[in-house]
């Protein structure tokens, strides 16, 4: 994703948006190209302030209920980087994640083969037309994901070439996408640091992995952190809980509120809300107070409550994992 050229950074960037032409549609014959509109948007970009105006796509788009992860990074990782993208993603195995990138070399491509490699479906989102060709290692990755079941999504048409703009109004698409944002290696300038900033604007969590303090590729992440914009990720295979993205069930399914709800059972308004609020992620007790205006013995009556219903959990009564499904 991290262009990692002068004049492209995290700040300021301009964006290349596609104009809307209603009357234009895709030669879809062949079944290998759909266009689609915003009520049709997979995960989260339909209700995205980041949202293009269409879009285009190969493959097969995400169930309803999947979770979009997007992992973005430098094309100039360090060694340890394919191991590193592997231990991230491999830690979503069992779960409802699809993880998204933009099929660029170095970190992008790293997580969208580990995904492959661990049976998880993933999205590339291209900073060209649809139709265009990819070249090198990058096609033969393309044609894995399609075969996979996964996807390849272009808000361009036809074989559009890449301008400069094309690639933070892509990564504008990944954040959007996603529920939440994973930097994991990236210099103090790049595309992925739009990506990131594009996450933070929507209000979404962002993750980045720490690393030492004279490393190029963990000044990014580093920044974000220090900072306080990011969360750290000390142990890649922890990212799942660390995300709290909930594992399925047994019999295939989430641990959800209407199973819950299918018992007989029922939550309070003000547990039922907040339980909506968070589903999904791993919030501190601080993180529920500044996002609710409920008093400290309301937030604590709750959290008991949802943890009785067991839609919540906690090891330290510090940091609250709202692991089921609406």
């Amino acid at each position: 994703m991290d262009k990692d050229r002068k004049g492209e950074s995290s700040a300021n960037t301009s964006v290349y948006i596609a104009e809307p032409n209603k009357s234009a549609r895709v030669a879809c014959q062949d079944r290998k190209c759909v266009e689609i509109f915003p009520e049709q948007y997979p995960l989260l970009l339909g209700a995205s302030k980041l949202r293009p105006r269409r879009l285009f796509y190969k493959g097969t788009l995400p169930a309803q209920d999947a979770i979009g992860i997007a992992m973005v990074g430098t094309r100039r990782p360090s060694d340890s980087a394919p191991e590193l993208c592997r231990k991230l993603v491999q830690s979503l195995r069992g779960t409802k994640a699809v993880v998204v990138s933009g099929l660029a070399q170095g970190i992008d491509s790293y997580c969208h083969e580990a995904a492959l490699d661990a049976g998880i479906p993933t999205i590339a989102v291209i900073a060209q037309g649809i139709e265009a060709r990819i070249p090198g290692a990058r096609a033969y990755l393309a044609r894995r994901i399609l075969e996979s079941g996964g996807a390849i999504l272009s808000e361009y048409e036809g074989d559009a070439a890449s301008l400069k703009g094309m690639f933070p109004a892509r990564n504008r698409i990944i954040s959007g996408l996603c529920r939440a944002t994973v930097l994991v290696q990236s210099k103090t300038k790049g595309g992925a640091l739009i990506t990131a900033d594009y996450c933070l604007s929507e209000g979404k969590p962002l993750f980045a992995i720490p690393g030492n303090f004279d490393s190029d590729v963990a000044s990014g992440p580093n920044f974000y952190l220090d900072n306080g914009k990011a969360k750290p990720v000390f142990i890649p295979e922890s990212l799942r809980e660390i995300v709290g993205i909930p594992l399925i069930a047994n019999e295939g399914k989430f641990i959800s509120l209407k199973d819950f709800m299918a018992q007989g059972c029922s939550l309070s308004k003000d547990a039922s809300a907040i339980f909506k609020k968070f589903n999904g992620f791993r919030v501190t007790f601080s993180e529920i107070q500044d996002s609710c205006n409920f008093k400290t013995a309301n937030i604590l009556a709750i959290l008991t409550e949802l943890e009785i219903a067991g839609l919540v959990k906690t090891k330290d009564n510090m940091q609250f994992y709202f692991n089921g499904s609406p």
